[in-house]
């Protein structure tokens, strides 16, 4: 069976159609669903005649159209073709259908730490540098893959802490769970010297953990530890394996620089229970997902009114519902509330900081109390990638283009593969258009939307840069992929509630109108 994110490799083509895009070897092109459609349905029966109903089928989905309409979308796809002399891959059988004749069909399902392997290799930061890989979870109990999760995430947070020492942020390291890794390869593409990795199994209430550090450069061990405790003591545990981590890199390093490791906790077990599974909802960005993860965060905000980081992960969720299902003012209200009780808790928490930082930013338009959330956020944590990505979506509607870029490749620096990465492309996209680099802006909104070609916004910006680069046809794809995504969507309504700067509203809106969005 086929899956939704399979990619499909055929002669210089490579179809990706949960983007929406036909790549020619490195060069997009931007297709519409029923060219896609029909395309996926041609090459998935390769050799094999398909029939006018079957097409209609796949690319209308069983309503009653006429036969030019399925010529006019043929005819499409063989000018796309045409670019590398292959529109007769496409054979029109006489009277019964059309079949895909061209070379071998290759179908494969993305893996992550395979577009690592493919990048250029990253040059060691002049601190010491270290990237904690996901902990195998050896529980009987599979729904205790959260715990494990939850454990890697607090070492993360602590080591991060640490001002002198480089830390690859959880959404890159996370691409490899489940992955048989090669150590070496893990540092050569996250650009770290150290790998922490280990295993977690727990049983009612017991917790057996087992770390080690490895050299990245040569595969060396550095250190090893084997921790026996009771489930009551998990978050003296993670304290304990961060510290241990931060001994073994630089055993010379100053007690004070130790204790920034050491954080305030959320008073109830079961409080932090309720984020850890809430949180990758969170990170979904879709209201359907994050209405979700708010039934979770509340429940823990009963248990405990003062945990900062469910304050925060519930801003983000309130804003996500503002910004994607209707803009409507108790979602803008309450996601401020919960941004202001994140800063008040969580002066020692530099993810809740930043969440609240961002809802402040986007919501209540007020950018110098965001950034000063932001910067408190990487005082604590300067390993902080999500702080540096964030950011640069609030400049980027700010129209502080240049800085945006910064933050922007800062944030994608220190998680080259986080799974946020699109909210930074994005922020470089709108921030080129606004310089008049529209090769640049494409490329930026296409990457945006390779890596998250569900959210609505990424389309927007490869819609206003196919414009801005006069084409049109591409650019009417891209905004009907907007409006099939976010049906109520209108950009003059979307730019007051982010409160988009008047020169970049103004970059936007006229390519946007052109490429048939409604204001």
């Amino acid at each position: 069976m086929m899956s939704g994110s399979d990619i499909y490799q055929f002669g210089p083509f490579r179809l990706d159609p949960a983007a929406g895009i036909l790549y020619r070897g490195d060069e997009p092109t931007m297709l519409g669903s029923r060219a896609v459609a029909l395309l996926r349905r041609l090459i998935e029966n390769a050799r094999a005649p398909v029939s006018k109903d079957a097409l209609i089928a796949a690319g209308w989905g069983g309503l009653a159209v006429a036969d030019n309409n399925l010529s006019v979308q043929i005819a499409a796809l063989r000018r796309v073709l045409a670019e590398a002399d292959a529109e007769r891959w496409i054979e029109t059988i006489p009277r019964r259908g059309y079949r895909y004749v061209g070379p071998q069909v290759l179908r494969s399902v993305p893996d992550a730490p395979a577009i690592g392997r493919a990048a250029s290799i990253l040059t060691l930061p002049e601190k010491p540098s270290v990237a904690v890989l996901p902990f195998s979870n050896l529980s009987d109990d599979p729904e205790q893959e959260y715990f494990a999760d939850g454990m890697v995430d607090d070492i993360i947070t602590g080591l991060a802490r640490i001002k002198w020492l480089f830390v690859i942020a959880r959404n890159s390291t996370f691409i490899y769970k489940g992955h048989a890794v090669d150590v070496k390869q893990v540092g050569r593409e996250l650009g770290v010297r150290y790998v922490l990795e280990g295993s977690v199994r727990r049983v009612g209430g017991s917790v057996r953990v087992i770390v080690q550090m490895i050299d990245a450069s040569n595969g060396g061990h550095v250190w090893a530890e084997r921790y026996d405790r009771s489930y009551e003591d998990i978050f003296a545990l993670q304290d304990e394996i961060a510290l241990s981590t931060v001994g073994a890199i630089a055993p010379s390093v100053r007690k004070a620089e130790i204790e920034r490791v050491r954080r305030k906790r959320p008073e109830s077990l079961d409080a932090y229970d309720l984020v850890l599974q809430a949180q990758p909802d969170v990170d979904s960005g879709m209201p359907a997902q994050v209405t979700r993860a708010l039934a979770l965060l509340e429940r823990a905000i009963v248990l405990d009114p003062t945990y900062a980081l469910a304050h925060g992960n519930a801003a983000m969720c309130h804003h996500c519902l503002f910004l994607r299902a209707g803009l409507q003012e108790i979602n803008r209200t309450a996601s401020i509330y919960h941004a202001r009780m994140a800063i008040t808790y969580g002066q020692d928490d530099a993810l809740a900081l930043t969440w609240a930082g961002f809802s402040i930013g986007m919501d209540a338009h007020d950018r110098p109390a965001a950034f000063a959330s932001l910067e408190a956020a990487l005082a604590i944590s300067p390993s902080s990638a999500l702080s540096y990505i964030l950011g640069s979506v609030i400049l980027g509607w700010s129209g502080e283009a240049e800085r945006a870029i910064e933050w922007s490749e800062r944030g994608l620096r220190l998680s080259p593969f986080d799974s946020w990465a699109w909210a930074a492309f994005d922020a470089q996209a709108m921030s080129y258009l606004l310089c008049g680099r529209y090769e640049d802006g494409c490329r930026a909104a296409y990457k945006s939307v390779q890596a998250n070609p569900a959210h609505s916004i990424t389309h927007v910006q490869l819609a206003a840069a196919l414009a801005k680069l006069g084409r049109m046809d591409e650019a009417r794809e891209a905004a009907a992929r907007v409006l099939q995504l976010q049906p109520s969507f209108r950009f003059g309504r979307q730019f007051a509630g982010v409160n988009c700067a008047p020169a970049l509203a103004l970059a936007l809106g006229g390519a946007l109108r052109d490429a048939g969005l409604p204001e």
